[in-house]
Parts: C-alpha cells; sequence; structure tokens
C-alpha cells in the first residue's frame, strides 16, 4: 500500500503542495548576515536580573557586541582584552557580551564575571544571535556612534586582535554624527 492509495487524489495534490512550498521557502530563506552601513538589531540580550538590553541604548558610544561561550577559549580570552578598551575608553566605548549558553550557565557565568565593567547579557531563546546571524562563536559585531555597522568578525582568533583595537580607534576618532553630537550635548 502506498501513500497514494491512502489519500484522495485531492489530498495528495494539496500535500504535496504544502511540502513543496515549505522546501522552496527553507531554500529561499538567506541567513542573516549584517554587512558594514547596516542597521543592526535592537536586542543585545537580556541582563541576569531580567533587563533587556537595546542597543538605542548606546548610540553616540561606539558599540562591541560580542557573542561568546564559556567553553570558547579565544572567547575567554576576548572579554579580558575587551574590558581593557572599554575601561580606557572610558565613555566612549560600550561593550556588550551576549552569552549564548543555557541560562543556568549563563547565570554562573554571570555571577564569576559580575567584577567586570562589560555589560554581560544572555541570548534568551536566541533571538539575538538568530538576529545577528550567529552560527559560530567568537563572533563580534562593532557599530559605530551613529548606531550603524562597521564590520563584522567571524571566528576570528589572537592575530586579528590588532586590527579589530585599529578599527575600536578608527571608530573613536571618526566624529560623531551632528544629530548624534546634538544629543549628547
Amino acid at each position: 500500500m502506498t501513500i497514494a492509495n491512502v489519500l484522495s487524489p485531492k489530498t495528495t495534490t494539496a500535500a504535496f503542495a504544502l511540502l513543496l512550498s515549505l522546501c522552496i521557502s527553507s531554500v529561499a530563506r538567506e541567513p542573516i548576515k549584517l554587512a558594514p552601513g547596516d542597521t543592526p538589531p535592537q536586542l543585545l540580550g537580556v541582563t541576569i536580573d531580567g533587563e533587556e538590553i537595546d542597543a538605542g541604548k548606546f548610540v553616540g558610544k561606539v558599540l562591541v557586541v560580542t557573542f561568546w561561550a564559556s567553553w570558547c577559549g579565544p572567547c575567554k580570552k576576548e572579554l579580558p582584552i575587551l574590558e581593557g578598551i572599554q575601561r580606557a575608553a572610558k565613555d566612549s566605548v560600550k561593550v556588550v557580551a551576549i552569552n549564548i549558553e543555557d541560562r543556568d550557565q549563563f547565570r554562573k557565568v554571570a555571577k564569576a564575571l559580575s567584577t567586570l565593567a562589560l555589560q554581560i547579557t544572555h541570548d534568551y531563546r536566541k533571538k539575538s544571535s538568530d538576529a545577528y546571524g550567529v552560527h559560530g562563536v567568537p563572533h563580534l559585531v562593532l557599530i559605530g556612534r551613529d548606531g550603524k555597522v562597521i564590520n563584522v568578525h567571524r571566528g576570528y582568533s589572537e592575530a586579528s586582535v590588532d586590527s579589530i583595537i585599529a578599527e575600536i580607534n578608527g571608530a573613536l576618532a571618526a566624529p560623531a554624527p551632528a544629530k548624534v553630537a546634538a544629543r549628547l550635548e
């Protein structure tokens, strides 16, 4: 007995059409990829206290968004470096470190890192990583004071640190857009 013998021709046609449309929609859906000049998604995860962090809160500052996990060696090396950059730049740079692990692991790690000035958030229900097109860690997005993406670094290593620092310095040297500068005064 085949499916065709069990289903009526009308049902078989409808089922085939549904399967075909699902296949086409999954093939047509491109993975999200941010590019320089794009406006980034706003959600930057949720704090340990449950507060949603929004990228719009940091317009006027250079924003470094990094997706990380406690099991990721390069990520663990990156966080203290980003902490140092944020401290050195004072109020000009904000780092948001979005943890991609389960909520329980995030809570443990966030408590262990509570002395850092970085904004540590959790990627609740993968909303942020999906919106930012994250498919692996480390994944860093540099956002200028105008709120636009400057660059995206996927799967980088220690060899990339100098160029990332140079990009941050370049973003700091760029004049704030008039609209942002007026709002900051």
